[in-house]
């Protein structure tokens, strides 16, 4: 039935705190339609991200948390706080329980706590939505737009290490079929355990002059928003992209390409050149790949206002759209 969970019912979705903050001097409760966070000695700076997420079905709520952490982190922040937004298609308490539970352990794994939200059933969906907003707190905010000419452009883990998880699980059967091995599939599944870019920007936000993190039209997509941001000229090697060898198997069997899709889990730093050593020394001691995969260009900020991508010398115009969403669309609609 349309409309907002009842109390028993919400109480399970209240269950989904994350980690504890004595921070927050009004957590989620029933009644309760707003958070207090007290912010005396916190960073100088709050950063607040939010965004929904849909697809993905069978780990929703892990990858909405990360997804608006990773963008507070790509900001130069401590993620510490977040609001869940949850849209059911139906009360089934299985369907809830799954979703809060993934929430809930992706939180605590960050070290984030839920401070409030709101949950309700919408039967026009055919899927969970959760919404997330997270902030965080920083002395030094990172824009996605300081990226200045001689600066190298870095990337963390490698391309579509979010599209490889989803593929992985939600396309299994369509990845079998076209030749992945299942124990391929199994590794390319633990991907998602990669997704958050928290540990990423930690370790790098120090010596970037812009930070941003690929989400949807991957790779490709993330270089054209921080070029437009940042009015520059960027050249890049897709050679010296990193895409894993389950990335590379996956997208290969269902003809999507690892720089043009889902990409969360992967960090874009630019860095100056005399820092690079130091950022990628920084993630080699966090446990974390990183590679360099490109220049700023010099030039007049005001000559590439709109910003100018080249791949292998190819310019790239636009955004691509993300290659996954043709399989769901296909998918959708019985082919």
């Amino acid at each position: 039935m349309t409309g907002k969970l009842g109390p028993e019912s919400l109480a399970t979705a209240l269950a989904a705190t994350g980690a504890a903050d004595s921070a927050v001097t009004q957590g989620p409760a029933y009644g309760e339609d707003a958070a207090a966070i007290d912010l005396t000695g916190a960073g100088e700076t709050l950063v607040v991200a939010a965004d929904p997420l849909s697809l993905a079905a069978e780990s929703v709520g892990t990858l909405a948390v990360h997804v608006a952490c990773n963008d507070v982190a790509a900001s130069g922040a401590d993620p510490r706080w977040l609001t869940h937004t949850l849209f059911l298609p139906d009360d089934d308490p299985d369907r809830l329980r799954t979703v809060v539970d993934q929430v809930d352990a992706t939180a605590r794994d960050i070290g984030l706590s839920v401070v409030g939200g709101h949950t309700e059933v919408l039967d026009a969906l055919d899927r969970p939505l959760c919404s997330m907003t997270a902030m965080g707190t920083t002395d030094r905010f990172v824009s996605s737009g300081g990226a200045e000419p001689g600066d190298r452009l870095l990337l963390t883990k490698g391309a579509a290490i979010e599209a490889t998880a989803i593929l992985a699980t939600d396309f299994r059967e369509e990845c079998l079929e076209a030749g992945v091995s299942a124990a391929t599939l199994d590794a390319a599944a633990d991907f998602l355990d990669e997704v958050s870019v928290v540990p990423d920007a930690a370790a790098v936000r120090d010596a970037a002059t812009a930070l941003h993190d690929p989400t949807e039209g991957g790779v490709a997509t993330a270089l054209v928003e921080m070029a437009s941001a940042s009015g520059a000229a960027f050249a890049v090697e897709r050679d010296a992209v990193p895409v894993r060898p389950e990335t590379r198997a996956c997208c290969d069997a269902l003809g999507v390409d690892p720089l043009a899709t889902f990409g969360s889990g992967a960090l874009l730093a630019a860095v100056p050149p005399e820092r690079v050593d130091e950022a990628l020394d920084a993630l080699d001691a966090a446990g974390i790949e990183g590679a360099e995969i490109g220049v700023v260009e010099a030039g007049e900020r005001e000559e590439a206002a709109e910003g100018t991508v080249r791949i292998d010398g190819e310019p790239l115009a636009e955004p691509p759209r993300d290659e996954l969403y043709p399989l769901w669309e296909a998918r959708e609609a019985g082919e």
